[in-house]
């Protein structure tokens, strides 16, 4: 049996492991979250303690098995993990694959985190689909701890097919290593609508940090959004992105990222969690 706990950032969802004696392997991450069948989440992380106080370090993999340098969400609910833990109080420092973090704890279910800027500005890409309902999206490329193309939506999001785009813009040949597929709507300065497409999860998901940030990052960018900005993400959660603005260089220092991110459960898990299962009939 395996001590898990599970978490919910914004609607992203995660299962992780404090302190194991070794790592899961790819394929049980696979089991454990395939919905339905097992346990079910978007990734799952371990959490342990560092030498340094009131640090921790992070390991995250997605729901695929493989491993990714920073999950913005997941960082947040592994502070807050830390925090339930009795490790550390108010305020620690996690450490990803994308360099140590700082976390605060604003309230019992929200996290702020202090987050690296993109890696350089937005590129303008012209994605040409062989499949989905478009043919042809325009958008920007930025890195955010992990590839995103940011696609903007001018119509109602709620009626974004992205489904059926999310797959062709996450493996278009403009990405090598794939990407994120956010679909965004800036209705006010200071606001926005997003809905990503998760490489890694390869499906649509309630939230993502790092969509987000890459998405407002676009957004103040092209002129549309002026930080504070209120994300709504899919799960119907806010996620609100801060920052200062160099008035004479336009470049936006001191990210942060605050929102929902709560403990909700731990519970032991039996073999069956980890029964060698058939892929899906959209992965065959």
């Amino acid at each position: 049996m395996t001590e898990v706990f599970r978490l919910s950032g914004a609607g992203n969802d995660f299962l992780a492991l404090v302190e194991p004696d070794a790592p899961p392997t790819a394929a049980q991450i696979r089991a454990w979250c395939r919905r339905g069948v097992s346990l079910g989440a978007d990734g799952v992380f371990l959490l342990s303690r560092e030498a340094a106080p009131a640090t921790v370090r992070m390991d995250y993999f997605n729901s695929d098995g493989g491993a990714a340098d920073l999950c913005i969400n997941g960082t947040r609910c592994a502070a807050q993990l830390a925090f339930q833990l009795g490790w550390s109080e108010r305020q620690v420092r996690v450490r990803t694959g994308a360099g140590t973090l700082l976390a605060r704890q604003l309230s019992a279910g929200e996290i702020e985190l202090e987050v690296p800027p993109p890696d350089g500005p937005p590129r303008a890409v012209e994605l040409v689909l062989a499949s989905g309902p478009i043919t042809t999206l325009g958008g920007w490329a930025l890195q955010v701890g992990v590839p995103h193309a940011v696609i903007p939506w001018d119509a109602d999001l709620a009626d974004c097919p992205v489904a059926a785009l999310g797959p062709p813009v996450r493996r278009h040949a403009e990405f090598p290593e794939g990407a994120n597929a956010d679909f965004v709507r800036w209705p006010t300065p200071h606001e926005m609508e997003i809905r990503t497409f998760e490489r890694g999860v390869e499906a649509e998901t309630l939230a993502c940090g790092t969509g987000v940030l890459a998405a407002v990052a676009v957004g103040v960018a092209q002129g549309h959004l002026t930080l504070p900005v209120k994300a709504r993400t899919k799960g119907g959660f806010l996620l609100t992105v801060g920052g200062e603005v160099d008035v004479a260089s336009g470049v936006v220092r001191g990210w942060s990222l605050a929102g929902d991110a709560r403990v909700l459960s731990c519970a032991e898990t039996f073999d069956g969690a980890e029964a060698e299962l058939p892929d899906p009939p959209e992965r065959r």
